[in-house]
């Protein structure tokens, strides 16, 4: 075979990776004089990287954040210096999942709190988990389709079983009747199971009036506090400074 051909054979064999860099690798190994063991390592580890890149790829799309890009990096702590950051980082190590801990975020609009739970959505999966992020009326809507077509019980099993769901914005718009039922059934199955993280802008005494069922909000409430890290974001809201930075100064006459 000629190198052509080499390349294409990879490409059949979905080794994508080798034939991307068996050009640059040959010549760096003819340069080098490197062992023919060395050339192969080098030609493995290019195959890896490669199959690593797509499965966060396909991993981040499969996540469906709103906000692909947000990380920790962007995120300016001192806007808001009562926030425990120690905690933040901690659950981006990922190591919470092993343990299949849970997390709140609390706080007002604008504070970060969608951002802070996407940053370590995106962090975890680097680290090698699946991650599901839905807005809570999404979620919401996602069960009660899946229950018109007859699919509710694979639907919830399938979200049962992601390593990290991401529930996000708890509160922010009006939910249906059956919400508080249907969110106990997914934290019930996902109980020291799987993790999950929750934002929102009210405080967890007001969930049973936001979601009108306050006995099965004490029931949610009573598993998903029972392994949680709680982050209190605020008080100070992005939003809000943006909106008066962009106000025009008054014209003085």
């Amino acid at each position: 075979m000629n190198l052509i051909e080499i390349k294409r054979a990879l490409g059949k064999l979905g080794l994508s990776g080798m034939a991307e860099h068996l050009d640059t690798r040959i010549l760096e190994a003819q340069t080098s004089r490197l062992a023919p063991l060395d050339l192969l390592s080098m030609l493995v580890s290019d195959e890896l990287e490669r199959r690593s890149d797509r499965l966060v790829e396909r991993r981040m799309k499969q996540a469906r954040f709103r906000d692909p890009d947000k990380l920790l990096d962007t995120y300016d702590f001192d806007f808001n210096k009562k926030m425990d950051r120690s905690i933040v980082f901690e659950l981006a190590t990922g190591r919470f999942l092993s343990k299949a801990d849970d997390a709140l975020f609390l706080g007002p609009p604008g504070t970060g709190k969608s951002h802070l739970v996407q940053a370590i959505g995106r962090a975890v999966i680097l680290q090698g988990w699946s991650v599901a992020y839905r807005e809570a009326h999404v979620l919401l809507e996602e069960i009660a389709d899946a229950a018109l077509d007859g699919t509710r019980k694979d639907y919830l099993l399938r979200m049962q079983k992601v390593p990290l769901l991401i529930i996000d914005d708890l509160g922010l718009r009006k939910l249906p009747s059956t919400a508080a039922e249907d969110l106990l059934e997914l934290i019930m199955r996902r109980y020291e199971r799987t993790s999950t993280i929750l934002t929102s802008n009210r405080p967890v005494d007001e969930w049973g009036k936001l979601l009108g069922d306050t006995t099965a909000v004490s029931a949610l409430l009573d598993r998903l506090l029972h392994h949680a890290h709680v982050v209190q974001c605020g008080p100070r809201s992005w939003r809000m400074l943006r909106k008066a930075a962009e106000r025009p100064e008054p014209v003085q006459v």
